[in-house]
């Protein structure tokens, strides 16, 4: 095993680097199992539910964020997860994005199911380890309406086809991977945010609005009148946005499963 002098030295004689690279970057490396694709898209969202909607019920309870700090944690979590499993899963942490993956041809359809899955349930506990915490919250972060229901479907529609357009132009397949990929779509997060999250709550995220939903139901604190709104409108958001990125790149829109999971 090499040691950090030995790799700041380098390697006697001319010899070839003994410092092996990480698997991920070795050429002809194998994809990460399903099971391990599926359990970084789990923590991947835990960690979103948990930081974003743990925000919004930090600052009902304390005011210490402010809108901007609440929109901002949420683009930031997206960031540290995207750097954190993108070379395992894509990071997709959404079922909405997974889905748009699939139908732009990037991703196999025998793995949407278990991302979604493992998406909802890592909202569903992020959402539930929130609740043990804050035990008094009326809401745990969960996305309501502020105006009619027609008009949050429509604004999280078409935040989620400009944010999955943004994923699309930075992905690597089906990978949301690179040096700036993670910095360009929080930054999508958090501006979307920003502006819709006082009227629709910005979910742009199925998983996102399932979990408190679930888990204040079962505490007594949800209605899931207008839980369809955040399934529906960001998941017909992403999808529209397949199309239209293929409209503007044409042929030089990465080919279908350039690089699968």
């Amino acid at each position: 095993m090499p040691t950090a002098v030995d790799a700041a030295l380098g390697p006697p004689n001319g010899a070839a680097s003994p410092v092996e690279r990480p698997a991920a970057d070795r050429p002809n490396a194998q994809p990460p199992a399903a099971w391990r694709a599926a359990l970084a898209e789990g923590l991947g969202t835990f960690a979103l539910v948990f930081a974003g909607c743990g925000a919004v019920v930090v600052d009902a309870q304390t005011g210490a964020l402010g809108h901007v700090g609440v929109a901002l944690t949420f683009g930031l979590v997206v960031m540290a997860a995207i750097y954190a499993v993108g070379e395992v899963s894509g990071a997709h942490i959404n079922p909405a994005v997974t889905v748009a993956f699939w139908a732009s041809g990037r991703f196999p359809a025998a793995r949407v199911g278990p991302y979604v899955a493992a998406q909802v349930a890592g909202a569903v506990v992020a959402s539930a380890v929130v609740a043990a915490l804050f035990p008094d919250s009326a809401t745990l972060g969960q996305t309501a309406p502020a105006g009619t229901a027609l008009q949050s479907l429509g604004l999280e529609a078409v935040l989620t086809s400009l944010l999955m357009f943004v994923i699309l132009g930075v992905a690597v397949g089906a990978k949301e991977v690179g040096l700036l990929a993670g910095v360009a779509i929080g930054g999508v997060v958090a501006f979307e945010a920003m502006m819709g999250g006082p009227v629709s709550g910005a979910s742009m995220n199925p998983a996102r609005s399932i979990g408190p939903a679930l888990v204040g139901l079962a505490t007594g604190t949800s209605d899931l009148s207008s839980l369809w709104v955040y399934l529906v409108g960001p998941t017909a958001g992403a999808l529209l946005a397949v199309p239209a990125y293929r409209a503007v790149y044409g042929d030089r829109a990465p080919s279908p499963f350039a690089r699968t999971l």
